[in-house]
């Protein structure tokens, strides 16, 4: 059975098409920045929220797609002071995020849930750690001059597969949690529950 993405990231897409996942992919078509604006209102933590907006974007496609499996994802960064990163809406804002990670020690929480006929099933959040380098003035521009627009969709504001990993002294952690998904809880999941061969 094709199981449904509800996603359309291509760091997500990119990361399945590897693994040999047979999906399709389906937007999620859900309001999340006023989710995750109420939800930060209530005070909730960063891997609760990862978790929590995974969730709301596996549901909204499985009320749509009855008796199918659907898997949402999210991931966020916070700052060592707590702060949570959103994706970036300018370049300025982008170089301000990246100012506020430099030469500290960050996490990226990312989550995945399974859903089917609108309830979750299965869930897995994974953290990792980010050691930003005190990188330079010169190297930011440069940087945002090679990246900007197409980190507008990362949170973070980078590609830890291309230039990106450049802004990093030390990474701790999954890999597949940094791109955008904890990847390897999910296909020990599909294999044991018979989505995928064991």
């Amino acid at each position: 059975m094709t199981l449904i993405l509800a996603s359309g990231s291509a760091s997500r897409r990119a990361m399945l098409d590897a693994a040999g996942v047979d999906y399709e992919s389906q937007a999620p078509r859900v309001d999340e920045e006023a989710a995750k604006a109420s939800l930060k209102a209530e005070g909730i933590d960063a891997r609760d929220l990862a978790d929590a907006l995974a969730e709301l974007k596996a549901l909204a496609v499985s009320r749509r797609a009855p008796g199918r499996l659907v898997i949402g994802s999210d991931s966020l960064v916070a700052l060592a002071d707590g702060t949570l990163l959103d994706k970036p809406d300018s370049r300025d804002q982008a170089a301000a995020q990246l100012r506020a990670m430099r030469g500290g020690r960050h996490r990226l929480v990312s989550a995945v849930v399974a859903a089917r006929d609108g309830v979750p099933i299965w869930r897995a959040v994974d953290q990792a750690t980010l050691e930003v380098r005190d990188f330079s003035e010169a190297f930011l521009e440069a940087y945002l001059d090679a990246e900007w627009p197409a980190i507008a969709a990362c949170v973070g504001c980078f590609r830890i597969e291309g230039r990106g990993v450049q802004l990093f002294s030390r990474l701790s952690g999954s890999q597949f949690t940094i791109l955008g998904m904890p990847l390897m809880p999910l296909l020990a999941w599909l294999r044991d529950t018979g989505v995928m061969a064991a």
